[in-house]
């Protein structure tokens, strides 16, 4: 039997379809950035989070794209 559309479990599939959408639309924006020279504070102010957070949840995958980061200068 087919189960019926439209009900929670449709619902529930499509946040979690966009919460994917929303997590590599994230993660392509901040790699453009940062490979442009954005640092970490202006990529942070952008997405209206702080710092550390974009810090620890992109850091290893922009190392690991390749992408050359920006040291803080003082």
């Amino acid at each position: 039997m087919i189960p019926p559309t439209g009900g929670p479990a449709d619902e529930l599939a499509a946040v979690v379809a966009l919460r994917e959408l929303a997590d590599r639309l994230e993660d392509a924006a901040v790699e453009k950035a940062m490979r442009q020279g954005w640092s970490w504070s202006q990529v942070a102010e952008g997405l209206g989070v702080t710092r550390q957070a974009v810090h620890k949840k992109h850091l290893h995958r922009l190392i690991a794209a390749g992408v050359e980061l920006r040291r803080r200068n003082g």
